[in-house]
């Protein structure tokens, strides 16, 4: 049964957390193209509205990712483990950061760029979602590392 939640969390992990993690990060990319003067903004416009749809519709089926991974270290007996509440804490912190940050800032930038007068404040919310969508992304490198290295486990790499 271990195996098979194992197996379940980091296919959940792959499926789920990986699409909103490259979605969130390359959305602003695609949304400073959209706001260019240039032949290609109505195709990139469409790109960061596909990105933003992802970051929002998986954001609820990536519970299943905490869910199976609580599942797989209570059956391992590692719930209590330091690397295991400390990787718990933060996804609950980059959740936090995709529902309250990434998601609505996605939802301003695409607003603003269908409003031709918001040039300035479109610049203004495209650099605080780089940034956000940046420390979001080590959010998850810093759980995977935590999983992988296991500090303080007699079973660490």
């Amino acid at each position: 049964m271990t195996a098979v939640l194992l197996c379940l969390h980091l296919v959940a992990v792959i499926v789920l957390v990986g699409p909103i993690t490259v979605s969130a990060s390359v959305f602003p990319r695609y949304a400073g193209a959209a706001a260019g003067p240039s032949e290609r903004a109505p195709a990139a416009r469409a790109v960061a509205g596909a990105m933003h749809r992802i970051s929002r519709s998986y954001a609820l089926p990536a519970l299943a990712v905490p869910v199976l991974g609580i599942g797989t270290a209570t059956a391992l007996g590692v719930l209590a483990d330091a690397w295991v509440l400390l990787s718990m804490a933060l996804t609950a912190v980059a959740a936090a950061v995709l529902v309250l940050a990434v998601v609505p800032g996605q939802r301003a930038v695409l607003a603003s760029l269908d409003d031709q007068e918001a040039g300035t404040q479109l610049s203004a919310l495209l650099g605080r979602l780089r940034a956000v969508t940046g420390g979001f992304g080590v959010l998850w490198v810093a759980v995977v590392v935590l999983m992988v290295v296991r500090p303080g486990s007699s079973t660490g790499v």
